[in-house]
């Protein structure tokens, strides 16, 4: 049995947290003349929160932790592959190496959930799955690691792809992925034929990249939302940045929202600079699950992202204008347990002023941060933080356990 003392609940009142069997199983009243048993965690008054999950992030490509380098992508999806695939093998580390490191900063930072994709392509095979498999396989006591087996480079402009895509789902890939099916592989109706075959045929969830602009981004989501329906695949894609779905017109962008309700599409977002995707405050009305993840960090398609789901969770706030601690709050929430409803959909946010999480049963993936008030904390991204994955003490200080 674990106390978390001194501790406020989503910046609530102070109380003594009980956690045991990695969960929290009571939330008490804070007695400072409590004598406790077992192990005791000094929460000296710090905000109790549910941890990050990253659903969104590249473990494959990332270079934190080696030499800065100048910016060398051009724009558009396939210069940017290619720019990738002309560099990535020359890093100063493997894979594995830089997949590794960066895991491990996530977590110290408070990151316990994790979505990653891997990039699966003619040119790198399964070299990329296998070492992000390796990371995880290294953090597997602080952290659950959700593989994508992700067509980066599409699954019809160069062969042998599919098969490839296939065997690390039979190694372990949790999820399949598909990219871009009318800009990039330019025939949809095939590009979706075998993403949704692969998933029917192993049993696994979608998540489809869609950076198509204003009607094509909304052509190809009518094609998924078909395919959700006729297959009954309610609860199992993901639409991962839709970057320009709520830009096309009000009457469309309510539609969006209403049928990624009625057919339990989530959404995973990386708090991009636009005003064009589709509304936050209108998705958690509509009860549509939303996630947030940082991309790639550092690598060879951006110089941005630094492991910390705290500081994108302050750029989702600025990016969308927030001001009123309620929507900062929310931006809180989605962090968390937005993105662990994307992971396991029986988790959900309820609204934009739910904050799960931190109650008797709830699984103790959890945060100790210090901070004034939820908003203050995201305001100020203190390093005071204390991490802990189903119920034990996995970093402390920004420093693993």
């Amino acid at each position: 049995m674990t106390l978390l003392q001194a501790v406020r609940p989503w910046g609530g009142p102070l109380s003594d947290v009980t956690l045991s069997g990695g969960r929290i199983t009571a939330v008490d009243r804070h007695d400072p003349a409590r004598v406790p048993a077992g192990t005791v965690i000094q929460g000296r008054g710090r905000l109790l929160l549910p941890s990050f999950s990253d659903v969104h992030v590249h473990l494959d490509s990332t270079r934190l932790g080696l030499p800065f380098r100048p910016h060398t992508g051009s724009p558009g999806v396939w210069p940017m592959v290619m720019n990738d695939r002309r560099n990535w093998r020359d890093a100063e580390r493997t894979v594995e190496e830089r997949a590794t490191h960066t895991l491990g900063m996530m977590i110290a930072r408070g990151t316990t959930r994790v979505r990653s994709y891997a990039q699966i392509d003619v040119d790198c095979g399964l070299e990329r799955f296998e070492a992000v498999m390796a990371a995880g396989a290294v953090h597997r006591d602080r952290c659950d690691l959700e593989i994508i087996a992700f067509p980066q480079a599409g699954l019809l402009l160069e062969n042998g792809v599919v098969p490839l895509l296939e065997e690390s789902l039979r190694q372990g890939a949790g999820v399949i992925g598909g990219i871009d099916p009318c800009q990039l592989d330019r025939d949809p109706v095939r590009h979706l034929d075998i993403v949704f075959g692969l998933a029917e045929k192993y049993q696994v969830p979608i998540d489809i990249h869609l950076h198509e602009p204003g009607e094509l981004g909304v052509f190809s989501v009518d094609l998924i939302l078909e395919r959700v329906r006729s297959l009954g695949m309610q609860g199992n894609v993901t639409i991962s940045h839709g970057y320009s779905l709520g830009s096309v017109s009000e009457a469309t962008t309510r539609r969006l929202v209403e049928a990624f309700a009625e057919l339990d599409i989530s959404m995973a977002t990386v708090a991009p600079a636009i005003t064009t995707t589709l509304p936050l405050t209108a998705l958690a009305e509509a009860g549509v699950r939303v996630g947030l993840g940082e991309d790639g960090q550092r690598d060879y398609w951006s110089p941005y992202g630094n492991a910390d789901m705290l500081d994108r969770t302050w750029q989702l706030a600025f990016t969308n204008g927030f001001r009123a601690d309620e929507l900062i709050e929310h931006c809180m929430a989605l962090a968390s347990i937005g993105g662990a409803s994307i992971l396991n959909s029986d988790v959900r946010l309820k609204g934009v002023a739910d904050r799960p999480g931190v109650a008797a049963g709830d699984v103790a993936d959890l945060l100790l941060v210090d901070g004034e008030t939820v908003a203050s904390t995201v305001m100020d991204r203190s390093p005071d933080r204390t991490v802990i994955h189903r119920g034990r003490v996995v970093a402390d200080q920004l420093e693993l356990i």
